[in-house]
């Protein structure tokens, strides 16, 4: 079994940080759903602005808030209000049904308005080797050229 992205909120800004609150991300649950976070779910968060990496738990907040309580608890400390961030799934798959697994990206505006709905697919060729593309979800047929590199 491997660990694998399952989904991605990327580019999502911080609304607020509770250094008071008993800990975890409070996400809208639209944003959540459209990237397929469960609640409870742990995830990673990479800040964008600071290089900071924690991982926590996912509680939903008010539909259509667009909000992002960020690492409500000690948490906190590592992200700020309007901080860019990453909140990434995973899942643990054995590595045949890799090309079947269609991980969901949501990108977003200033205002944490969703921007762009895309998914990662991977791709064996007649040789056996995998390749990877960004597929954009508002246009089926525009491939995204991945880049070399990661988070």
């Amino acid at each position: 079994m491997r660990k694998i992205v399952a989904g991605k909120l990327h580019g999502i800004h911080v609304t607020e940080a509770n250094l008071n609150y008993h800990g975890s991300i409070t996400l809208d649950p639209d944003h959540c759903e459209a990237a397929g976070i469960l609640p409870m779910e742990f995830v990673e968060i990479w800040n964008k602005n600071s290089g900071a990496r924690i991982s926590t738990y996912v509680i939903l907040g008010e539909r259509g808030s667009r909000c992002c309580c960020i690492v409500n608890g000690a948490a906190a400390r590592t992200c700020q209000p309007d901080d860019q961030i990453i909140v990434c799934n995973s899942i643990y798959l054995d590595e045949a049904q890799i090309t079947s697994l269609k991980p969901r990206i949501v990108t977003f505006d200033q205002d944490n308005r969703i921007r762009d709905r895309l998914s990662y697919s991977v791709n064996l060729d007649a040789y056996g080797r995998y390749s990877f593309s960004i597929l954009d979800e508002a246009n089926a047929a525009l491939a995204i050229p991945a880049l070399v590199g990661g988070e």
